[in-house]
């Protein structure tokens, strides 16, 4: 079976946000999403439901021989081991991962949208998207919307944040 590329967006505002991001990467790795690239750590204001903490997001790219459903499934393990509820709406949570892209693939079902639906509408997606992928965003051709947003941690800090934890990057 192939490996195919997918990008993924994390996101948390409850409890150590930075912790919380790690362990997710630590375990995407573990469970069979290879990751290759990734962005730096952007705090950014909530989108939807705007009444709670600001957000820390980044972007990822791996590859996987996953189906898209199957990597949904490992996503929402993923956020349920790390103490996601779903109570609210774009409400506050521990963990959040969304499928962006899946290769070329396009999805649409009830339990998954790939591209992600609001991907173009989401500056903490398309910034850290371009920060590791330029061309992919530059291929699309769409305007990052206005939105609160500041990197706080470089991807070479996350890096070697995981590298501490034995956890290595691959070259994609």
């Amino acid at each position: 079976m192939n490996n195919e590329k997918v990008y993924l967006s994390l996101g948390s505002n409850q409890g150590d946000s930075v912790e919380l991001l790690l362990q997710a990467l630590e375990l995407l790795q573990k469970k069979g999403i290879s990751i290759t690239a990734l962005s730096g750590v952007y705090q950014t204001a909530a989108v939807g439901y705007t009444e709670q903490a600001d957000f820390l997001n980044m972007v990822v790219c791996g590859e996987t021989v996953f189906s898209p459903e199957k990597t949904l499934k490992v996503c929402q393990d993923i956020e349920n081991m790390l103490g996601r509820e779903r109570t609210i709406r774009w409400g506050p949570r521990t963990l959040d991962i969304d499928i962006i892209f899946f290769g070329e693939q396009q999805i649409k079902t009830e339990e998954l949208q790939i591209p992600h639906p609001r991907f173009s509408e989401r500056a903490f997606v398309l910034i850290p998207l371009r920060e590791i992928a330029p061309l992919l965003l530059e291929k699309l051709e769409v305007m990052i919307p206005q939105q609160r947003i500041k990197l706080l941690i470089t991807s070479a800090d996350v890096k070697i944040m995981l590298k501490n934890r034995g956890v290595v990057i691959a070259k994609g």
